[in-house]
Parts: C-alpha cells; structure tokens; sequence
C-alpha cells in the first residue's frame, strides 16, 4: 500500500474562478524524497493540505476524486486523524507556533494526541538535540530569527513521529545559510528512513538529495520523475522552474557538442564529469 495515493484529484477552493487542482493521479512510497517544484499558483501548497486533510476537511470547496494518506480517505476522516502520518512544516513558522517556549512547543501535539508524559519528555529531548535547539530551549518563539523558528516547527511536527514530512518552502524566508541548515536537516531526517514531500523552488540546493521531481503548472503534474531526467528537460525553463547551475551549463555543452556521462546536479559533480570527458 502506498503511503500517499491521489487518485484523479480535483479540487477549487470556494469563490475561486479554476481549480486549485486538476486529475492529479500518482502515489509516494515510504522512503521517498520528493520535491514538488513549479511556478507560483500552480497549485504546490494546494498539495501539501491534501496530504492531511486540510483540503477538503478545513479548506472548502469543490472535489472530485480521492487523496488516501495510509489507505485513509481524506474525504471521510478529520485532519486529526493524519497527525501521526503527515506532518505539515508551513511556509511562515509564525503559523503554527502556539506556545510560550520551545520545550512547550515540542511537546504540545503529543499532548494532545495523549501521548504518556516520559514519552513527551524523551521526545522532547530527542529533538533538542537532533536540531541543535539547546540555546533556544526557554524562548520565546518571536524572539528567534526566522531560521530558529523553522527549526523549531520542524522539530514541533517531527514530535508527533509522521511518517511523512510534508514542508511547504520551509527555506523561502531564509538567507542561504539559514536554508541549508533546514535542508541539510530534512535531507538527514529522509536518510533515517522518513519519507519527504518538499515544496522548493532552490533546486541547486535539493536536487542532490531528491528521489524524485514533480514539475506543476496550472494545477496539473506536467513531468515526474528521476532529477536528473526532468531537470534536463527544456519543459523546466518553459514553465519557469529554476534549474541547477551545473545542469544549465550540461545542457549548453550538450548544445555544443560535449557530452558528459550523466547530468549533473552540484557544482562539484559537473567539474568531475568535465574532467572525465576531456581525459578521454
């Protein structure tokens, strides 16, 4: 069974004019890391809340089709149900932080899942530690940096133990440092074996890490698949997703006459694979 399956998917908020989303049909598997990318409005974060019920249970409007989160239909259940399966980092943390410290933080969605208290306690800690949230410990969420809140939020729904991190551009209030500490992270979190559904439009910086790409536009999944597939295809610069450095300067070699091994992700990646085609 797939931990994620969306099965001719439509839906239009209410008093909106098109749909949000139209005949989405795919599945994510337990394990995987996918990045959803795609211009703005095409209907990215409209995915996310259908992951965990948010659409149709909280957002109203017009459905068709079904999104199952483990086997259990979206249409039929309460977003509580899904709080343990899918965990939803918002774009702007300021959203979702509710209480009066970190520590509180952390521990109020397994208390009020009624989780026993030295299980709390031993999450709490847990997380602390993993995302290096010692200093913060006893503050106030808005007197953090927005980098220290996302972390915090990360930490907040990793305390409810989903199986599947769904974060919406948790990075696109961030400087670059702030966004690859984040990333580095969610990249870790993957590689401990939780499945990741990443909305991001820095792809030089997730790539790497991607099992998966999934280009949208206009509330359709116009391309899925293996990075380096789609990330060579001229349909990313026609729909406007910003495409790798190193992968940009593959396809103008490839237009040239110079063809490397595979296509490149990182910088480091295309300087290897120049190398190797000029020592032949």
């Amino acid at each position: 069974m797939a931990l994620v399956e969306f099965a001719d998917f439509s839906f239009k908020y209410l008093g909106a004019d098109s749909l949000a989303l139209k005949r989405i049909t795919l599945t994510i598997d337990e394990g995987e890391y996918v990045v959803i990318t795609g211009p703005s409005g095409c209907g990215k974060t409209t995915f996310c809340r259908a992951i965990n019920a948010l659409v149709p249970q909280f957002h109203r409007g017009y459905v068709a089709g079904n999104v199952y989160t483990e086997g259990k239909n979206t249409r039929e259940n309460e977003v509580a149900t899904y709080a343990s399966v899918a965990g939803l980092v918002f774009q702007n943390p300021e959203n979702q932080l509710v209480t009066l410290d970190v520590e509180k933080e952390i521990a109020f969605g397994p208390e009020n899942l009624g989780v026993a208290p030295n299980e709390i306690r031993r999450r709490v800690e847990e997380l602390i530690e993993l995302l290096d949230l010692e200093e913060l410990r006893e503050k106030h969420p808005h007197e953090m940096s927005g980098g220290e809140q996302q972390q915090v939020a990360i930490a907040a729904t990793l305390a409810l133990k989903p199986k599947v991190l769904v974060a919406d551009e948790p990075t696109s209030n961030l400087d670059p440092q702030s966004a690859e500490t984040i990333l580095d992270i969610i990249a870790h979190l993957n590689k401990s074996g939780m499945a990741v559904v990443l909305v991001e439009h820095r792809l030089d910086l997730v790539a790497k890490d991607a099992s998966r790409i999934i280009l949208m536009n206009e509330g359709r999944i116009v391309a899925d698949g293996n990075p380096r597939e789609i990330l060579a295809m001229d349909l990313c610069e026609e729909i406007g997703v910003g495409v790798p450095k190193a992968t940009q300067v593959y396809k103008r070699l490839r237009t040239r006459g110079v063809e490397l091994r595979t296509v490149p992700l990182t910088g480091m990646e295309l300087a290897e694979l120049v190398q190797e085609a000029t020592s032949r």
